[in-house]
């Protein structure tokens, strides 16, 4: 078997051709717990061949996710829309930085197709950021939504969007789309923003959580974060407290890996315990769902975690009725 982690590594640095003169970053090393094992299966081997005949891409490949083999054999797929080649370059991500083609005006109907030929009771759609779009892509997402009604009207949609920075329209297009879940990612905490995540703005991606809500209350609302890149754990919090006055629903808390060595440097493993801390101080300050684990990403047992979102927020609402 191979380490996935390590041969994801490897591969990324030819997809960074803006990166080849940055000198490399050396990160401290992995502990045991940071091991991830790849091996063929049925039902990867399904997922994958299903991916590459619609000519589709996912972000489980283009993010370098270490969770693809367990997601994919489980014929689970995170969809990227709108192409493989980001107009963003963020310290952390392994998506290509580019100039993007043109959108594939087919793309929603072959989404659709796949998640009908999947069978999925919930399925994520995420996109890589595409600022030379008037709304950002968010017409796009919604089309991809409507497909995937049409085709499979009892799958629950989950998107994972950018932060649609200048993109006044692009809200009100997606909440008339009618997710089941609305989630962006803060993915640090802000102080770090300018090195890590420099092409966006903490508040707008915080404001843009608290928006959605306020503009169609039925959306569940999600973001996460990654540690480990240098943040302090009062700055966890601090985040923690920002995303509840935002109303959002569910956290997720995860392990930034380094892409590759060109990529920002891991300045610690979080171990276990402290994920579990995480965890329990969130739950405690009010978020109805939270994943913490350093392997925990975004779309990693989204429909599982998405099931048991609805059952806490029943609970809740038995107990607080309005």
């Amino acid at each position: 078997m191979v380490n996935l982690i390590d041969n994801l590594s490897d591969k990324s640095v030819l997809r960074h051709p803006h990166l080849k003169n940055k000198s490399n970053n050396v990160s401290v090393d992995k502990p045991d717990w940071i091991k991830v094992r790849y091996k063929n299966s049925d039902g990867y081997n399904y997922t994958a061949k299903l991916v590459k005949e619609l000519n589709l891409n996912t972000v489980c490949q283009e993010a370098a996710c270490p969770n693809i083999s367990e997601c994919w054999d489980q014929r689970h797929a995170t969809f990227m829309i709108m192409g493989d080649t980001c107009t963003r370059a963020c310290a952390f991500c392994n998506v290509k930085t580019g100039i993007p083609n043109a959108l594939d005006s087919k793309e929603p109907e072959k989404i659709g197709y796949a998640v009908e030929q999947m069978n999925l009771r919930h399925v994520v759609i995420t996109s890589v950021d595409r600022d030379d779009l008037a709304d950002g892509g968010a017409k796009h997402f919604s089309e991809v939504i409507r497909s995937i009604r049409d085709k499979s009207p009892d799958t629950t949609i989950e998107i994972l969007t950018p932060d649609f920075l200048r993109k006044e329209s692009a809200l009100g297009i997606i909440s008339d789309s009618n997710p089941d879940v609305f989630n962006h990612n803060l993915e640090t905490v802000p102080a770090l923003y300018l090195k890590i995540r420099p092409g966006a703005r903490y508040f707008h991606s915080l404001s843009i959580l608290r928006d959605i809500k306020q503009m169609n209350a039925d959306i569940y609302t999600k973001s996460g974060i990654m540690v480990g890149l240098g943040e302090t754990r009062d700055e966890v919090l601090q985040v923690m407290d920002d995303l509840i006055s935002a109303n959002v629903d569910f956290l997720t808390i995860g392990q930034y890996l380094q892409p590759s060595p060109k990529h920002a440097p891991v300045k610690k493993y979080v171990t276990p315990d402290e994920f579990k801390s995480y965890e329990t101080i969130a739950k405690a300050k009010g978020f109805k769902m939270v994943s913490a684990s350093a392997f925990t990403r975004s779309s990693y047992h989204a429909d599982d975690d998405f099931e048991q979102l609805k059952e806490n927020n029943r609970k809740i609402n038995l107990h607080n009725p309005l």
